[in-house]
């Protein structure tokens, strides 16, 4: 890295709409998404009020989870530049979120979303495409995606997962009374 160069990170999740959200106005959005040019300023009036909507950990427990996954992931790496982004539904956007580190004196931003899986809209045309906006409007920031991720590497994580309820399976049921390969 160069001495000029100044790296951020952004995490994008999914979002969600706040619980209290009124159902009606995601219902109308998600219609809209399939309109044409002359329903794009209504479209853009829901997303933004469902963005906006009030958010706390009683309402939002998508939002509580990805900023706790985003804290432990922001102490693992070396750059100070960190923001968290929402695909839909939340605040910051992906835009405003790489907006935030760009601001901030990034020039190169690392974009890394919570979806692991291949195959999915979001990120493989949604990401992506709010990505080219931002490149657009800064040709010389270094915006990259490193999406899709190594299935292999998915896998292992999945599978440590399993493992670790195996192994506590095999410890409960040696240690519960009454229960498991010890009982009498």
């Amino acid at each position: 890295m160069s001495s000029q160069e100044k790296t951020a990170v952004v995490l994008i999740g999914h979002g969600a709409p706040a619980t209290d959200c009124p159902p009606q106005l995601v219902g109308e959005l998600m219609g809209l998404e399939w309109g044409g040019p002359d329903l794009k300023k209504r479209a853009e009036e829901l997303d933004a009020k469902i963005r906006d909507w009030p958010r706390h950990p009683g309402n939002d427990p998508y939002k509580v989870g990805l900023e706790k996954l985003a804290s432990e992931l922001r102490r693992m790496l070396p750059s100070e530049l960190f923001a968290i982004g929402y695909n839909e539904f939340c605040r910051p956007s992906i835009p405003e979120a790489l907006e935030q580190v760009i601001r901030q004196g990034a020039t190169r931003v690392l974009v890394i979303p919570s979806m692991l899986t291949p195959g999915g809209l979001h990120s493989e045309v949604d990401i992506p495409r709010a990505l080219q906006k931002v490149r657009e409007t800064h040709p010389a920031i270094e915006v990259e995606y490193l999406w899709p991720f190594d299935l292999k590497e998915v896998a292992a994580l999945l599978s440590g997962q399993i493992q670790k309820a195996l192994e506590e399976g095999t410890a409960r049921s040696t240690n519960s009374c009454g229960g498991g390969s010890g009982s009498r």
